[in-house]
């Protein structure tokens, strides 16, 4: 697999894990059959004439498992770095899922670099959110960061 196409995988991963954890959030469905409905359904499938990019799908199954095993610890990063009077119920449930994997990336995958792993999110927050969305992102996973890879 050739560099491009390794990193285009890893956008596609990074993107359903958002979507994987939100469908986890919202419907409470189990994460063994939350991966599996991805890895058959999804993951470079199409589905409503919208084709699904190929994910790497050790790296989703990381992310996945990864966020949700370690959700109080990434719910505290976050929510230390969240403004006075903010809190995770504040957040839009999407951004939330965003933040979660960033944090995780951020904290678990040293064989990422740090400026990939933001940039990253910061796309995926362009997919649902405005311009302002994004810089909120890239702000938030920037002084985790600091925290976590110093």
């Amino acid at each position: 697999m050739t560099q491009k196409a390794r990193s285009q995988s890893r956008s596609a991963a990074r993107l359903a894990a958002v979507q994987a954890l939100y469908q986890h959030d919202m419907e409470k469905t189990p994460i063994t059959r939350l991966l599996d409905e991805f890895h058959q359904h999804r993951l470079g499938r199409e589905i409503e004439e919208a084709q699904y990019a190929d994910a790497e799908v050790a790296f989703f199954d990381d992310l996945v498992k990864g966020v949700d095993a370690r959700r109080e610890e990434i719910d505290t990063r976050i929510t230390e770095r969240l403004a006075t009077g903010w809190s995770l119920t504040r957040l839009d449930r999407t951004m939330l899922q965003i933040l979660r994997c960033g944090t995780y990336e951020l904290m678990a995958r040293a064989d990422v670099p740090t400026a990939s792993a933001i940039s990253e999110y910061v796309d995926v927050a362009h997919a649902f959110f405005e311009a302002r969305e994004a810089k909120f992102v890239n702000g938030l996973l920037d002084a985790i960061a600091k925290d976590v890879r110093s």
